[in-house]
This record gives C-alpha cells, structure tokens and sequence, in this order.
C-alpha cells in the first residue's frame, strides 16, 4: 500500500510540472492534487491555504518571463503576478 502512494505521488507532483505551465485553473487543479501531508493524507484549514499560495505563486514565477526571454522584474513583475494569481 505504502509503495503504490509514494508512486502515485511521484506521478501528481512529476504531473504537476507539467500542468502548472498551462494556465491557472490547471495550475489550481495540480496544487489542490498536491496538497497532501508527508503521511499522504489530504491538507485542510490554514495548512491548506497556505500550500495553495505557494503553489500558485511559484507556478507563476515559472511563467514571469518577458517577450526577450529574459525574466520579469520590478513593477512589471508585480504586475503579471497579480494577474495570474488572480487566475
């Protein structure tokens, strides 16, 4: 049992990475599938919250790239993060 949830968490989180460059609502659909505790137990309450932000903000990050090809920063970068957190 032990080993098919460590498989099927490798799966979610490699799954993740993927998703997570798409768009928002499959990025909000990878880290909800994410949000699990060490002990493969669903995340609830703050916990939960607080993993989604994460999430969300990092699978951002990853996108926070200008038309060059060179990362966003200063104002324009806080620009496109409200955008897509907003999403």
């Amino acid at each position: 049992m032990k080993k098919i949830m460590v498989a099927t968490t490798v799966l979610l989180l490699a799954m993740g990475g993927a998703l997570s460059t798409m768009g928002g609502a499959f990025a909000q659909e990878a880290c909800e599938a994410k949000a699990v505790s060490k002990d493969g137990k669903p995340l609830a309450g703050a916990a939960k919250t607080s993993f989604l932000k994460k999430c969300k903000t990092d699978a951002c990050e990853e996108k926070a790239v200008g038309s060059d090809g060179r990362k966003l920063s200063g104002a324009a970068k806080t620009s496109f993060m409200k955008k897509c957190q907003a999403s």
